[in-house]
């Protein structure tokens, strides 16, 4: 039936006109390739064998089974992912295991660059004819997990005084990333090093060396800030947009981390009674932290991992930058962890969030695209949905910490289906020397067996017949 309705849908695009409107030259061949989802390139993906990811269960559903699916708007989300597969078709080709999914991505970005501009139903059809939805969750969980980021406001200075005085760094040049990383938002797994004078690679500082005064003289301050509790909190969010003395809006964006596990201030606010649970929030946390200055930076040195930035403009006309390097959609763009996942991957996220202002939830069925990264961000079924900047983004961000079901589309190219039915069985295996020998007794012995027994009988249960 699957099959059936997914040749139906294809026939519709490419011998009819979509929905009534006519179809004539370049139209037409829009139309074509948008629903050919096999088409091959000079970048043909033949996978060895079907999608894996590390500690991830994988779970092919039918377009039917995602709740919300029909009734989401599907061209903004194609406009979403028309910014990512602007930077997918460079020429440069990760190595390592996200190579088979970059490479599919790269086809079904060629079809989508062809197709556009394209209306709310054809870009369903393009979604649906080039992708398929894979349930997808941590081994031995039943749900992924959802949180909100966005851009904080602050004002800074180019320069230290007496009010700005908590520096926002860039990259130092010893930081040594993770094996298998490169580039900005790099993996969020394993230890960033140092690399010391005589050439030895040790652990990088964590944020109370670097607190006491590790990075000091190197000039690797952007700009200077006031609240210490700020810089945190952009370091949590990922970016910020600085105002600077003359008004300038400085931009800076998430461009490494020194490779120390994120502890939640929350949780340990929690665990120590100082803000109940049903109270918290960024902005509670940050009451706090500008009341009771020495225990705050106490607090602060136990989440050992910090995070440095890079200048990604200096204007506040547009989103910012994520780490997939194009600007982000409130709303339609998340962070993912970019060890597991390509950027532009399209994900359908169901959730129940509390998107209003009142204290009920509303229904979150959306599908979104990888965009971006983080130091928290990590597992196959994890994300954090970017919402903007400004106070009403930092409402909506700071209020979900929610389960959600995470249906991952991945091109038709590695679908594990076809995938799996494509692959060619294992040779056969010829009889070993024992079992030969048992389904073929010899004539002498046969000729011996009591008249009681037939071969027939010593065939099914030799042992048997021989006692």
């Amino acid at each position: 039936m699957y099959r059936n309705l997914q040749c139906a849908i294809v026939a519709t695009a490419v011998l009819t006109p979509l929905f009534g409107l006519p179809v004539h030259g370049a139209e037409r061949s829009r139309a074509q390739l948008a629903a050919r989802p096999f088409e091959s390139d000079e970048l043909s993906v033949t996978p060895s064998e079907p999608l894996k990811l590390p500690n991830s269960a994988l779970e092919p559903v039918d377009w039917n089974a995602l709740d919300g699916w029909a009734a989401d708007d599907h061209a903004a989300a194609f406009g979403t992912f028309l910014a990512s597969c602007r930077l997918l078709l460079r020429p440069v080709v990760p190595e390592g295991g996200t190579r088979q999914m970059y490479l599919a991505l790269r086809q079904v970005c060629r079809r989508a660059l062809a197709a556009d501009p394209i209306t709310q139903e054809q870009a369903r059809i393009f979604f649906e004819t080039n992708f398929r939805p894979l349930r997808i969750t941590r081994l031995g969980d039943r749900a992924g997990f959802l949180t909100g980021y966005y851009e904080p406001v602050v004002e800074g200075s180019r320069f230290p005084t007496g009010i700005f005085k908590v520096p926002i760094y860039r990259r130092p040049p010893d930081l040594v990333p993770p094996p298998n990383a490169g580039g900005a938002g790099f993996s969020n797994r394993g230890q960033s090093l140092r690399r010391t004078a005589s050439g030895q690679l040790v652990p990088y500082y964590n944020r109370g060396e670097i607190l006491d005064g590790a990075l000091d003289g190197r000039h690797l301050e952007i700009c200077w800030i006031k609240e210490p509790a700020d810089a945190l909190l952009i370091q949590i969010e990922g970016s910020a947009r600085v105002r600077l003395e003359d008004g300038t809006m400085l931009r800076i964006t998430y461009d490494a981390h020194n490779g120390y596990p994120y502890v939640p201030i929350r949780r340990i606010l929690i665990e120590r009674n100082i803000i109940p649970r049903n109270e918290m929030s960024a902005e509670r946390i940050r009451e706090w932290m500008h009341a009771n200055p020495e225990s705050a930076e106490e607090v602060r040195r136990q989440n050992r991992s910090f995070v440095f930035f890079r200048i990604a403009g200096l204007s506040d006309d547009r989103e910012t930058i994520g780490a997939g390097g194009v600007p982000l959609t409130p709303g339609r763009s998340i962070a993912v962890d970019s060890s597991l996942h390509v950027y532009g991957t399209p994900f359908f996220i169901q959730a129940g969030l509390p998107l209003t202002g009142e204290k009920r939830s509303v229904t979150f069925d959306r599908l979104v695209i990888a965009q971006d990264t983080g130091s928290a961000i990590v597992g196959p079924a994890r994300a954090d949905i970017y919402w903007g900047a400004g106070g009403g983004a930092a409402q909506l961000a700071g209020s979900l910490r929610h389960p959600g079901n995470f249906a991952m589309l991945v091109p038709r190219e590695l679908d594990p289906v076809e995938a799996g039915a494509q692959m060619p069985l294992p040779p056969q295996r010829p009889p070993r020397a024992a079992e030969a020998s048992i389904s073929t007794p010899p004539a002498k012995l046969l000729q011996h067996l009591s008249h009681h027994y037939d071969a027939e009988a010593f065939r099914n249960n030799p042992e048997a017949v021989l006692q």
